[in-house]
Formats: C-alpha cells, sequence, structure tokens
C-alpha cells in the first residue's frame, strides 16, 4: 500500500480505498487476513481508531468478517461483489464523460482499439513524418 495520503477524503477511507484496489488487483484473496489494526496504525503512522474505522467499512459492505480473537478475513464472493459494484459504479459515473470525450474528438472504435495496443514512445513524439507541412522557421532561409 502506498504511504501517502491525501487531502481529497479522510485517511479511513482512503484505507478503505486502498484495501478495495487490493482484493481487485488480486493481492488480498477470499479467506486472507488483513493486516493487523496495529500494524498498519504502526506502519502508516496514522490512529488506530482511523484503521479500525475504515476496516468497519469493509465489514459494513459485506467484504471482511471479524473472527473474534483471530482478526479479520475477506470474505468469499468479495471480489466478485465487489467487481460487479466498480463496474456499475464505472459505466454510471465515468462512461458518460469518457463518452462525450470520445464524440467530442470523433474517434472511431478501430482508432479507439488501435490506439489501446499503440503507446508512442519519445522517438515518436520527437520524429515528425516527412510529409508534415513545415513550421515558419523551418520555411525560412
Amino acid at each position: 500500500m502506498d504511504r501517502e495520503w491525501n487531502d481529497s477524503q479522510p485517511i479511513y477511507r482512503q484505507l478503505r480505498d486502498r484495501v478495495v484496489a487490493m482484493i481487485l488487483d488480486g493481492v488480498l484473496k477470499e479467506g486472507d487476513p488483513l493486516p493487523s489494526v496495529r500494524n498498519v496504525a504502526a506502519e502508516y503512522r496514522v490512529n488506530p481508531l482511523t484503521v479500525l474505522k475504515g476496516y468497519q467499512q469493509l465489514v459494513d459492505e459485506g467484504l471482511v468478517e471479524t473472527r473474534r480473537g483471530r482478526g479479520m478475513f475477506i470474505n468469499t464472493g468479495a471480489r466478485s461483489l465487489l467487481l460487479q459494484g466498480e463496474r456499475q459504479k464505472f459505466l454510471g459515473e465515468e462512461w458518460p464523460r469518457v463518452q462525450a470525450t470520445i464524440q467530442r474528438l470523433g474517434l472511431t472504435a478501430e482508432e479507439l482499439l488501435n490506439g489501446a495496443n499503440h503507446r508512442p514512445s519519445s522517438d515518436d513524439a520527437q520524429s515528425k513524418p516527412a510529409d508534415s507541412n513545415p513550421s515558419e522557421e523551418e520555411r525560412k532561409p
């Protein structure tokens, strides 16, 4: 997990989001224990109550279960539940903006697919195609 916190949202929420990302990325799998509240608090230099609040959100969402005396563990089906929620969130919140940008730029499906597979290198950015128009300075004798 990243050790940096930003001011845009509370630390407990950022902590919750980082655990969610770890579950989605497969770093934490179903049945895996979460790091202890004390360890996380010490490692990231935050109050243990802040960590507990972030973890409690995961419990409230049904992603994590508390086993008395043993700790907190990722629930079965947590990743599926998260994927479903994240997909809905993307389609409802982010996709409309992405789609509007695609339409504004007049991009075709082919251009989008080819663009996703082609990452410009620094050489591409610095070199100009032979048929490009020369700049004013290049035209001066």
